[in-house]
């Protein structure tokens, strides 16, 4: 049973979204074919997702879970605690911290939005059941649906978070499309709290980014993006077949993460009327993460006419997290 004060409201048409042609179509026309980063987040890449935390290299959730830890309640000081809405909230390990901080100072609603029903019910439960004075309403859906159900419901002051250096795994075109989308949300008194990564040598983030020798946690995330595929579009990917390797370009600061072909093979995408020849050697794209410019960030939000108010940054390691304001 899902506690009373969790709520989940579909923004998104149902499950429609997990069958939008439209943006797969287009990734799997690039070179080399894209999938869309979404399609990995059903409820086994959720839990898939969450192994990939756990990783000793992959310090991305440890170096930001000690920043809240160490912030929270100058943080919830700050953005006041009213309502929060989280972009991609998944299981909300790290944002607790924050929630806690904030229903010591007055009732807090909390609004994750996830295209992962499961992990929103899931998260909702534990958070009530931590947080007597939280209410969750769980927005089911992508990203846009949910920013745009915020700005057609109520006036009362929100943040928008958007933790775990999430807005780094979008295309450059998706990364200004959401910027905007969020900026045109943000009404006068609003906020939004934002971390991202921040350039480093590309030894530390490809060891980040793959597994070590004893583990398979990305290797089973990416190669789930084709059996989610092969579930909803009749695809006949055999997982068997490609093998999982992420590495940096430092020329456009992103690591690309790939499986690739290990023989000759045709792929059919059999409700999309869609094949891949694919030789050996030959990869799909089944995930990104950009890393900024700290400097160059901040100017590229504050042009969107949100002011920076406070940052929190972890210099060992060059993660930051960024408060804005409308």
């Amino acid at each position: 049973m899902v506690p009373s004060r969790v709520e989940i409201v579909s923004v998104d048409d149902g499950a429609a979204f997990w069958d939008d042609r439209s943006a797969l179509v287009s990734g799997l026309g690039e070179t080399p074919p894209r999938v869309p980063a979404h399609f990995g987040y059903d409820a086994l890449g959720s839990d898939l997702f969450e192994l990939i935390t756990e990783l000793p290299d992959y310090y991305l959730t440890r170096v930001e879970y000690g920043l809240l830890e160490r912030n929270a309640h100058e943080i919830a000081d700050l953005i006041g605690c009213g309502r929060i809405a989280e972009l991609g909230s998944g299981s909300a390990k790290k944002t607790r911290l924050l929630l806690s901080a904030c229903v010591d100072r007055r009732t807090t609603a909390y609004l994750p939005i996830d295209v992962s029903r499961e992990m929103l019910e899931a998260s909702g439960r534990d958070l009530t059941t931590e947080l007597p004075d939280l209410r969750v309403q769980g927005l089911w859906g992508r990203y846009q649906a949910g920013l745009a159900w915020l700005r057609d419901g109520e006036a009362e002051p929100v943040v928008v978070a958007f933790l775990g250096s999430n807005l780094g795994n979008a295309t450059p075109d998706e990364r200004d499309a959401l910027l905007r989308d969020i900026a045109d949300t943000l009404r006068p008194g609003d906020g939004f709290l934002v971390s991202v990564d921040l350039r480093k040598p590309a030894e530390v983030l490809e060891a980040c980014y793959n597994d070590p020798r004893d583990r398979s946690a990305f290797t089973r995330f990416r190669l789930n993006h084709l059996a989610h595929l092969n579930r909803r579009f009749g695809a006949d990917f055999d997982p068997r077949y490609f093998r999982s390797r992420a590495h940096y370009e430092p020329e456009n600061s992103t690591v690309h993460a790939h499986v690739y072909a290990t023989e000759d093979q045709s792929v059919t995408l059999r409700e999309l009327d869609l094949a891949l020849n694919l030789r050996r050697g030959d990869s799909l794209n089944v995930g990104l993460s950009h890393k900024f410019d700290r400097s160059q960030f901040v100017a590229d939000v504050a042009a969107r006419g949100l002011e920076p108010r406070a940052q929190w940054i972890d210099e060992d390691w060059q993660y930051g997290i960024f408060l804005f304001g409308r």
